[in-house]
């Protein structure tokens, strides 16, 4: 808490909010609407500025873990950008340079350089770092 807080109104503030670790999405809610009225004030005080950090760090834990998307492997990113747009592995010969290069990689037996990421990456539109 701010050294400039209150601590006595935070105290207040916390005793109405009773925040606490949200494990289901009806406490989702609930928080997210306090912070939403919280954000509709013209001007918060340090204590509700304290308050409202909280409440967003507790909805951000909560949504990270409940929403968070596994990570693609570099070579089920090609492959899903590869059968987006219907192309096969010989389609890739001239950013690999040849076809078994291509294939040496879709079956993790290579690894991607760093030149092919880049090619990679303006091939299809797309960051560098899902081939990472």
């Amino acid at each position: 808490m701010s050294a400039l807080a209150d601590s006595a109104l935070y105290g207040r503030l916390l005793a109405e909010a009773t925040p606490k670790v949200i494990r289901t999405e009806a406490e989702n809610e609930h928080y997210i609407q306090m912070l939403y009225r919280l954000e509709q004030k013209r001007s918060l005080t340090r204590e509700e500025k304290e308050l409202a950090d909280l409440l967003t760090l507790l909805i951000e834990n909560f949504e990270e873990k409940r929403y968070k998307l596994p990570r693609a492997t570099p070579v089920e990113a090609l492959a899903f950008l590869m059968e987006q747009r219907g192309l096969r592995q010989r389609d890739l010969a001239g950013i690999f340079g040849t076809r078994s290069t291509v294939s040496e990689v879709m079956n993790g037996k290579r690894e991607l350089t760093k030149a092919q990421i880049a090619r990679l990456s303006d091939y299809f539109h797309v960051s560098p770092e899902i081939f990472f």
